[in-house]
């Protein structure tokens, strides 16, 4: 109804306000936890209070001084870093509003195997998102690269080029071809590898 929209708006303002007295709250008590956003319902009755922390937090003490100020039920969500970032926003690294606060509704499980998989740089800095957790997109060209990498050997494993054997150093899963260095120390690099081969 409009005086629903009329409180709404009301509210809206008035959880900035609680979102400084919370976060004021959190920091008096030594509490380690970041506060995200502070939500009222409708009609005042309940308070949530969304925050993220590396630790178990024992907030018990605030949550007295809260319910004491606003004189409402208190709901305490801790929430983790993919939330966290959903629920802020951001820019990623490829320059563009981060996945989760455009159009992620629920996380994948996202694995290191999928950055070797598409044999990223394991470099934390250049596979982990703004929330310092493996980047979503990992998954988005996985299965692709699961297909393109069959017939392939692995880098670190014995194959035969041309009737010599080498241990495989490079393998191109694009071209489909693999380059081997033999026991005297000579490279070769492959013919262009049938998807068929076992």
């Amino acid at each position: 109804t409009k005086d629903d929209l009329v409180i709404f708006e009301k509210n809206s303002k008035i959880e900035k306000d609680i979102f400084n007295v919370v976060t004021l709250g959190a920091k008096r008590y030594n509490l380690n936890m970041k506060i995200i956003s502070t939500i009222v319902s409708l009609d005042f009755s309940k308070l949530l209070v969304i925050y993220s922390s590396d630790d178990r937090v024992d907030f018990r003490e605030l949550v007295k001084e809260l319910h004491r100020t606003f004189r409402t039920h208190i709901e305490m969500k801790q929430i983790g870093t993919r939330d966290r970032a959903q629920i802020i926003g951001g820019i990623g690294v490829c320059g563009l509003p981060l996945c989760c606060s455009t159009f992620i509704k629920n996380f994948d499980i996202i694995s290191i195997n999928m950055a070797k998989n598409q044999m990223l740089s394991l470099n934390p800095t250049k596979i982990n998102g703004v929330c310092g957790r493996l980047l979503c997109c990992l998954k988005y060209e996985n299965d692709n690269y699961t297909e393109y990498r069959k017939g392939l050997p692995e880098i670190g494993k014995k194959d035969i080029i041309n009737g010599c054997e080498g241990k495989v150093i490079s393998v191109d899963i694009f071209k489909r071809k693999f380059r081997i260095i033999t026991s005297d120390n000579e490279i070769l690099e492959s013919d262009e590898v049938s998807e068929s081969k076992e």
